[in-house]
């Protein structure tokens, strides 16, 4: 039993990584030549950053109304569950924004998220790749 656990359940403790970590830090993508980012920090946050304008974060204005944006990731499931929730601060209400990702490797992944009710099932016209700015 002593061989089991040193031969099999050690390495497999060892080599497993948490998927949410792989994701922080600053992704930047090219959308038909619009230059974007996502930014998922280590304390749950995310934003998305377009021509200088940052929406999410801990706190930010949206409608004069003050909101904060937050990430999953469910890394069970294949391609991974990234959804990003915006909930207003004021009143708790939230909407989540469904997405998929893959990554290519430890600085590229394959994006795709659904501004509706259904989340993509497969990367399509509408992904995009992102590459982790250093």
């Amino acid at each position: 039993m002593k061989y089991l656990f040193t031969f099999f359940i050690i390495p497999l403790l060892i080599n497993s990584t948490n998927q949410k970590e792989d994701f922080i830090g600053k992704w930047k993508g090219d959308d038909n030549g619009e230059i974007g980012y996502i930014i998922f920090d280590e304390e749950g946050y995310a934003a998305f950053e377009i021509e200088g304008q940052i929406m999410g974060g801990k706190e930010f204005v949206m409608n004069d109304q003050k909101g904060k944006m937050t990430y999953s990731i469910n890394d069970k499931v294949n391609p991974i569950e990234v959804d990003f929730i915006l909930t207003k601060i004021e009143s708790g209400e939230s909407k989540t924004l469904l997405g998929i990702a893959e990554f290519i490797d430890e600085n590229t992944l394959t994006f795709d998220i659904s501004f509706g009710s259904i989340r993509p099932s497969e990367f399509g016209e509408n992904s995009i790749t992102l590459n982790r700015v250093k």
